[in-house]
């Protein structure tokens, strides 16, 4: 039954993916057919650079290599120039359908439409180019919050968050060592990395020894992490013994109570039963069952769904991730219509949460209409300490 599920999904994203291209390819076969050697062309590096994501992809599930990350890597990029070529398309021919009815343009040459086409690209590029850069721009955001809860010791506690990194074939060893850098520079008491960590299947991290600077992280009261949706596409039981291997403590449907009182519970990812997990996953009132609510409660979940559960349950902070807010535009529309909230803070009722953007990305290395980020929150507490 599983099989046969992976079996259409795949047949449909493929579908969908090669459907979508042949529309780019078609309008595109318009514009340069200007001469037989220009059409040959085009057909051939078209077609090589769109198979680049589906055979990079099985290759780095079944054999990775340096050589199927880079077909991989160019397969990525792609997926970020289809989608700005279709939405510039689309554009077109509703200009051109406009035109039939109302015709205001001039009739086309050829030479017109081969001058069109390489604006187009030149347009599209220079748009995947400045969202590539974007990408590796990663902000520190900063938020302070009072909660009136009491704690032992100290008034006050700094965590630093961070969600969707990515580690794998395109989110490599230099951008590890940065996250270690930002996240280190802002002297966090703890710092929660909340799910995908990896990108998906954990070859392309063994083959680099990805993650080992994740354990120059300085922080006073630990470091600690949940799984993602990605977790669990690449394998969730080839994954977990690799990141205890290098120090990262997993929250699955765990309780951690901190020195200071603080309790933290890390909630496993909602799509564990869809990739075959046969665990149940807890709800929050389960987990919750014995804590004392008169210390603060932070929760930690990868996908930001159901917010009022949270709120019902009584918890102080949510931290989540996964949204990406869309990561290319417009699709930061699509997120906002699936989730409450698809990046930022909200207060609701009692409860503050925060979603971030993420620190890395997925497929495209490339950004527009949002930025990448680590998230600093300064807490005070108002409640009378121990």
């Amino acid at each position: 039954m599983r099989l046969t599920s992976f079996l259409i999904f795949f047949g449909t994203a493929l579908l969908i993916y090669f459907s979508f291209n042949f529309y780019i390819y078609s309008r595109g076969l318009q514009a340069f057919s200007i001469t037989p050697g220009w059409k040959r062309a085009y057909f051939i590096l078209f077609w090589v650079v769109v198979s680049c994501f589906v055979i990079g992809e099985i290759l780095e599930h079944t054999r990775s290599s340096l050589i199927s990350e880079w077909i991989y890597r160019v397969g990525a990029f792609w997926l970020a120039f289809m989608l700005y070529f279709a939405l510039t398309l689309l554009v077109f021919d509703v200009i051109r359908l406009a035109n039939h009815f109302f015709h205001f343009l001039p009739e086309l040459t050829q030479l017109f439409r081969f001058r069109l086409g390489l604006g187009t690209v030149a347009l599209v590029s220079c748009l995947v180019v400045a969202g590539h850069i974007n990408a590796l721009n990663t902000q520190i955001r900063k938020f302070s919050l009072s909660i009136p809860k009491k704690i032992t010791g100290s008034h006050s506690m700094r965590i630093v968050m961070a969600s969707d990194i990515h580690l794998g074939a395109l989110i490599g060893e230099n951008r590890e060592a940065k996250l270690v850098r930002l996240i280190n520079a802002q002297k966090p008491d703890l710092v929660l990395l909340c799910g995908d960590l990896v990108d998906g299947d954990i070859a392309s991290v063994l083959r680099k020894n990805l993650g080992k600077h994740l354990q120059e992280i300085k922080s006073v009261m630990g470091v600690y992490a949940i799984p993602g949706n990605h977790e669990y596409i690449g394998g969730i039981q080839k994954t977990l013994p690799y990141l205890e291997s290098i120090n990262i403590k997993e929250l699955r449907d765990k309780v951690l109570v901190l020195p200071n009182g603080v309790q933290v519970i890390g909630r496993d990812d909602r799509d564990n039963r869809q990739m075959g997990e046969e665990n149940r996953r807890k709800t929050l009132k389960e987990l919750m069952v014995g804590l004392d609510k008169t210390f603060p409660v932070i929760v930690m979940n990868h996908q930001p769904f159901n917010l009022e559960e949270t709120v019902d349950e009584g918890v102080d902070l949510q931290f989540s991730g996964h949204t990406h807010h869309g990561q290319l535009w417009p699709l930061n529309y699509i997120t906002k219509a699936v989730f409450e909230l698809s990046w930022g803070y909200l207060k609701k009722g009692n409860t503050n949460f925060y979603v971030s953007s993420g620190f890395g990305s997925w497929g495209p290395p490339v950004r527009l209409g949002n930025t990448p980020e680590v998230v600093v929150f300064d807490l005070k507490f108002e409640g009378k300490s121990l």
